[in-house]
């Protein structure tokens, strides 16, 4: 089994998922219009499995997603990571900060340390996120983060999707 490493920023802690971070998910699966990122509104039961695998991932592929919290609180307050199940074209970041936390360049922060620990630590040279069509948030902060749109492809479970490509670890020491 591969626990999650920790990682601190100015404001916030990443750490693993625990099962009390499964209402997060749930609610966010619940809400048609913020889900459409990650698949759509799902039922309870679909969103704890769901769940479930991004602590299976960990265990899989040594990465995944970590839970977003702000120092001082345990309370979850989003997720993000490196996402990778079968089927997709490469690792990808990617985020969700739950609602009451958005606005606050939480997501940015987050993503940038994830993105800083998968090279520096973990030894990835790229990394992508890849978006439907339509998601201008998350365009904005991909290209925030320096991404740029690469391609086009078909997601298996996601059909259309924008493929943002990360600054390498070599761009980003510019």
């Amino acid at each position: 089994m591969t626990p999650a490493p920790r990682i601190e920023t100015d404001r916030l802690v990443l750490r693993g998922p625990v099962a009390d971070d499964v209402d997060g998910i749930i609610a966010f699966y619940a809400d048609p219009v913020r889900s459409v990122g990650f698949g759509g509104v799902m039922p309870r039961d679909q969103a704890w499995r769901w769940f479930a695998s991004v602590i299976g991932h960990w265990h899989l592929r040594g990465y995944g997603f970590w839970t977003i919290t702000l120092k001082g609180s345990d309370a979850p307050i989003g997720i993000c990571g490196i996402w990778n199940p079968d089927g997709w074209p490469e690792p990808e970041i990617g985020w969700i900060v739950y609602p009451d936390f958005e606005g606050r360049g939480i997501a940015f922060e987050a993503a940038t340390a994830v993105r800083a620990h998968a090279y520096d630590v973990m030894g990835f040279t790229t990394l992508t996120s890849n978006i439907v069509p339509g998601n201008t948030r998350s365009v904005a902060l991909a290209e925030r983060l320096g991404a740029t749109l690469e391609r086009t492809y078909d997601n298996i479970n996601m059909g259309t999707e924008m493929l943002y490509r990360h600054p390498g670890p070599a761009e980003l020491a510019q």
